[in-house]
């Protein structure tokens, strides 16, 4: 008979390396219970829904490419930080391809709300990171944030084209980084 799963993170793993190896169509909970070796019951057990569950996944991932380095230099220096972001999105979009692209259709209809708000925390969290290493960065020029040009705004123009060159698949950071360079140091 089957065996119990031992916890909600032993599901996501499995999750995570079924994206990994076989792409999004293999995430379903037919699969995800057979390649957890437990039934599809067990599943619902843990998440409601394929929502729920893609949902979870989706999160997981998101952690996964933005963990924080051990590094305390990174969060010093503005430009190392957002060097490291480019090659971790270099890094999740090889180890789990499509992600960034595809992940956004698995929610549909009432769930696409729901799979929106979720991105838009993970994209939050992200932004605030951002943000927290910039306002940390000694190095940045004295006068030039005011309140007509904010620290949030400059994270929240530079995440958009981090988005962009992220759905572009454009992994190459020297164009951004000069920028930056040339407009807060």
């Amino acid at each position: 008979m089957y065996q119990p799963i031992t916890s909600k993170a032993d599901i996501l793993h499995i999750g995570r390396k079924l994206i990994q190896k076989q792409g999004w169509t293999a995430l379903n909970i037919r699969t995800l219970a057979a390649a957890c070796g437990v039934s599809i019951g067990s599943i619902y057990n843990y998440y409601h829904s394929k929502s729920d569950l893609t949902a979870a996944i989706v999160e997981s991932i998101w952690q996964e490419i933005f963990s924080l380095p051990d590094n305390p230099k990174i969060y010093n220096n503005f430009l190392d930080f957002v060097a490291w972001a480019f090659e971790r999105i270099k890094q999740g979009d090889e180890k789990y391809p499509g992600f960034f692209t595809l992940h956004s259709i698995y929610f549909t209809g009432s769930d696409k709300a729901f799979g929106q708000e979720l991105m838009a925390q993970s994209w939050q969290h992200i932004k605030d990171q951002l943000y927290h290493v910039l306002i940390n960065d000694t190095c940045v020029r004295s006068d030039i944030f005011d309140s007509n040009f904010t620290q949030r705004q400059f994270t929240e123009i530079l995440f958009s084209l981090i988005l962009s060159a992220l759905l572009q698949r454009n992994y190459d950071s020297s164009g951004i980084l000069g920028m930056i360079r040339r407009i807060i140091y």
